[in-house]
């Protein structure tokens, strides 16, 4: 028997509407796990290289885990990955609520979609059943209607429903797919793919729950995290969602504002996840937000998930759309100096309803703003819109001209690399891209370990790639048990940019890494402020699967073969240590606040970056991985294709 697992791969061939169904083996899960690792395997296996991200030729692969659908906190969890449209490397996004859950149930582990349709269609799955369905008329239709739309035709509410909305459909550049018209698989320009292949949506509805070898063990492990969760370190994210963290980078320099110039911003309680708790979150007027604005998603205890409702004003926000996280109210707020918390709200519900990654598109609209106060934008360039620093009305409305391609958003649609090339007059001092994608609200010059990982992810810069510089500083001691299984037994000095920290930094990307394998929630399982921890999350995948030797090395080997594979697939599209750079940005010195004047000298970096490639077993020249390390790991296959 398959445990945890349904041993069903879905393949669909858009091009020629065919399915095949694989049935792969025990060993192929234990490899894997499953998520990003075993998306990795099927796109080194079934793409070809140097295809284009938008041609038919690009595979998109859905995959979910071992884990996902078991009764537990932080497992509802699914990964998309194809080659990325924004940055021509591997692209690769997770997301969550409830559509991943309900594709297990549905009797499926992964979907793997290739070619195009001549037509829009979308996936319709239902117990183990599947066929494409016309969707013409569903083409240009916001995430909610669309959602509304489907779920009528199948005469099923309960359905979950992935889908594209218009910026999708429009191939800008940084669309991401969408559940519930609020959960993202956000990053890297999935939806984009998944428009390019006239794919509008997939529903999935199933009552076939996983199995699992140890229920007693799964039951334990859940109710100790329901028990311990109230006086847990993220009881506070479940109140006030990711936003709770805006004060504390702000009394620690790591707030990027005035698109990363400072890592202060004044303006930053009125967007402070306390104060959207007190005043928008859903229910709040009556003090009901506890039960009407915190979402969750499947079997999750945490629910940190917000739900803003905003009736009057010039800036009305439908809670169908969710609510803004820490790295939105960022990108649209401190980044662009606006401390508008209604305006924040509304450029992340037209996110939503259009399908787009806010972290690109507040960044990239960021940048349009320090190129306009700078004087090398005009009001002729921008379509008149003033983009002076706190114009929250300009912003809102840029936001939704970028998602339509209209005027200027049709430039900033491509993402604020390819935006700063077409423009040229030194736009290009002014980006924040790590291999073409717009970098996440955490500050490099201060979390200084994340200059190496941001340059040297495989997909661009990503905060939830590894455990940042604090847990192995100043909060050493308080995380010291959790540090001892990654193999610390010290902390390390603040600011430093040594060789130990790059290794703290790559045993904690390995970690991570097999969590996105594994499809786990990193605000409930990893190695420093989360819920569970690194002996829990062992213990979750022996009592699941009854793979009763898994240890934490194994997982770890899992998180680095899933690395290695996603460096060989940048190595076969032509990528080397070359663009494994960063902005200039992070070589000048912060402004204000206790960061000011703090920032990574080009040597320190590069003598970093060697540290990083050594450890990691690839070639410090090239940034190849040897074959020798991809013998290690199981993966011939892999270093076949690189000879």
């Amino acid at each position: 028997m398959n445990y945890g697992y349904n041993g069903k791969i879905l393949h669909v061939d858009l091009t020629n509407k065919s399915f095949q169904v694989e049935e792969p083996g025990e060993a192929f899960y234990r490899k894997y796990m499953g998520g990003s690792a075993m998306a990795m395997h099927y796109l080194l296996k079934e793409m070809p290289a140097g295809v284009a991200p938008l041609g038919p030729e690009n595979v998109l692969v859905l995959a979910l885990s071992v884990l996902t659908g078991t009764a537990i906190s932080g497992q509802s969890r699914m990964t998309a990955a194809a080659k990325s449209p924004l940055t021509g490397a591997i692209g690769d996004s997770q997301g969550g609520g409830f559509w991943p859950a309900e594709l297990k149930f549905a009797g499926f582990d992964a979907i793997v979609v290739k070619g195009k349709s001549d037509e829009p269609v979308y996936l319709s799955i239902n117990e183990g059943k599947f066929e494409l369905r016309a969707a013409s008329h569903l083409w240009g239709k916001i995430t909610g209607e669309a959602e509304a739309s489907i779920k009528e035709e199948l005469g099923d509410n309960k359905a979950e429903i992935l889908q594209i909305g218009p910026a999708g459909e429009n191939g800008v550049r940084f669309a991401g797919i969408f559940s519930m018209s609020n959960r993202a698989n956000g990053r890297t320009g999935m939806g984009a793919v998944m428009g390019s292949k006239n794919l509008k949506a997939i529903a999935v509805r199933g009552k076939k729950r996983p199995q699992t070898a140890n229920k007693e063990g799964l039951k334990k492990l859940a109710k100790w995290g329901a028990s311990n969760f109230p006086e847990s370190d993220i009881a506070g994210l479940g109140k006030y969602g990711t936003a709770e963290t805006t004060g504390a980078n702000q009394s620690s320099g790591t707030l990027p504002a005035y698109n990363f110039n400072s890592g202060v911003f004044d303006g930053w309680e009125p967007i402070d996840g306390t104060t959207m708790y007190d005043t928008i979150l859903r229910g709040a007027a009556e003090g009901k937000q506890d039960r009407l604005g915190r979402d969750t998603c499947y079997a999750c205890t945490v629910r940190c998930k917000r739900v803003v409702e905003i009736t009057e004003g010039p800036y009305k926000v439908n809670p169908k759309y969710g609510g803004p996280e820490y790295e939105t109210t960022s990108t649209f707020g401190n980044y662009c100096a606006i401390d508008d918390l209604a305006a924040i709200s509304k450029a992340n519900e037209l996110c939503n309803k259009y399908g787009m990654d806010t972290i690109s598109c507040g960044a990239t609209i960021s940048w349009a703003f320090e190129a306009f106060n700078e004087g090398k934008l005009t009001l002729d360039d921008t379509d008149g819109l003033d983009l002076t620093w706190g114009n929250a009305e300009s912003m809102v409305k840029l936001t939704e001209k970028i998602a339509k391609r209209e005027g200027f958003g049709d430039l900033l649609a491509e993402g604020s690399e390819r935006a700063a090339k077409a423009i040229g007059r030194g736009t290009e001092a002014y980006l924040i891209t790590f291999k073409g994608m717009e970098a996440p609200a955490h500050m490099p010059r201060v979390k200084r370990s994340l200059s190496v990982i941001y340059a040297t992810n495989a997909y661009g810069a990503d905060h939830q790639t590894c455990e940042h510089d604090p847990a192995i500083e100043d909060d050493f001691e308080y995380y010291e048990e959790r540090m001892a299984v990654l193999g610390f037994t010290k902390g390390l000095a603040p600011q430093s940019l040594d060789a130990e920290k790059i290794r703290f930094a790559l045993v904690s990307q390995q970690m991570y890494s097999a969590m996105d394998s594994l499809n786990l929630c990193q605000f409930v399982y990893g190695p420093a402020w989360q819920l569970y921890g690194p002996d829990d999350m062992v213990e979750l995948v022996r009592s699941v699967t009854g793979w009763e030797d898994v240890t934490f090395d194994e997982l770890q080997k899992v998180g680095e073969r899933r690395l290695n594979m996603m460096r060989a697939f940048n190595t076969r599209e032509g990528f080397r240590r070359e663009h494994d750079t960063a902005p200039e940005k992070i070589f000048k010195s912060l402004k204000g606040g206790v960061s000011d004047g703090w920032k990574i000298e080009k040597e320190e970096f590069e003598s970093a970056m060697d540290a990083y490639f050594g450890f990691c077993e690839w070639d410090v020249e090239t940034g190849t991985p040897s074959r020798a390390k991809l013998d290690e790991l199981d993966l011939s296959w892999v270093a076949d294709q690189l000879d």
